[in-house]
């Protein structure tokens, strides 16, 4: 207990910079969905790396935009709350881009809650000419007093070692808050059916996969097979034809890409069952938000 530190690190940014990849490289586990499109992430995830006597407690959070509709409300609400409840933020920025308005809003939240932050410049082996990062760090440096800036390429690997060091010189003493071995808080019927969503959003084109929710219904396993069953639900009764496909094929490419997954995440054979429901203008309506899942009580730390 003596020797023991531990730190909550929110991971915050715009949308489509990285921040989940970070995550579960730092964490050595897919724990958040990951995909090309904005706004993949719709509430914080949590991720636990222990390791020697420090414990950093990750809080993954949807990108900062302007809200559209309730769930845009509620996916903002998350940052918020996750950056005024933590020890330490982490902001992640895209290499080479200039200074974003949402990245101008969380460094003033941060300094008003005097909350202590590193900087990690994320995709830097996408960026041609190097140079850049020069004045993109001067650029961030100029509006808030960071930690530490480090530049990272979360796909391959580059400076994750020194960003983790970074993170653990933020922790405190005073104990652990989960086991050695946690990984995250999110239930493994939520895990489930974020895999399912994930390959929505890959498959799918457009607007509507973020009009998709997926839910797990059923949940056993039983001799060696997870049993499990899980509802896609869309906004429109013509989404549901699109996510169903010509004869269930885009339904069938679904579930195959989920259950390798599942199957390598679980560790066991998946016996995965799709189904495809409407329910109009779910992302409008905060009572069937709740139903969903995007309950306030989930984003209380």
């Amino acid at each position: 207990m003596e020797n023991q530190k531990s730190a909550f690190i929110a991971i915050v940014g715009k949308p489509n910079v990285g921040k989940s990849t970070i995550l579960n490289k730092l964490i050595g586990e897919k724990i958040a969905i990951v995909s090309k499109k904005p706004q993949t992430t719709r509430t914080r995830v949590m991720g636990v790396l222990t390791q020697g006597g420090d414990q950093l407690v990750f809080l993954d959070t949807p990108g900062l935009l302007k809200p559209k509709n309730s769930l845009g409300d509620y996916m903002v609400k998350s940052v918020t709350t996750a950056v005024d409840g933590v020890d330490a933020c982490l902001l992640v920025a895209q290499a080479g881009a200039p200074v974003a308005k949402a990245d101008e809003e969380l460094m003033a939240r941060f300094r008003r809650g005097r909350v202590p932050a590193v900087l990690a410049i994320n995709k830097i082996d996408k960026l041609q000419d190097k140079t850049q990062l020069m004045s993109q760090i001067a650029a961030y440096s100029e509006r808030f007093p960071f930690q530490a800036v480090v530049p990272v390429s979360a796909q391959n690997g580059d400076g994750m070692g020194a960003l983790l060091d970074e993170l653990k010189a933020l922790a405190q003493p005073g104990g652990w808050f989960f086991e050695e071995d946690a990984l995250t808080d999110q239930p493994e019927r939520v895990l489930a059916a974020e895999m399912v969503r994930e390959k929505v959003l890959r498959l799918l084109d457009q607007e509507i996969p973020h009009g998709v929710a997926a839910v797990t219904e059923i949940m056993e396993e039983r001799e060696g097979l997870l049993e499990l069953h899980v509802t896609l639900y869309c906004e429109k009764s013509n989404h549901k034809g699109i996510l169903i496909g010509r004869a269930g094929s885009m339904l069938k490419q679904i579930g195959t890409a989920a259950r390798q997954d599942l199957e390598r995440f679980f560790g066991c054979k998946v016996n995965l069952q799709l189904w495809v429901k409407v329910k109009e203008d779910w992302r409008q309506r905060p009572e069937t938000l709740q139903s969903l899942g995007f309950s306030e009580k989930n984003l209380e730390l």
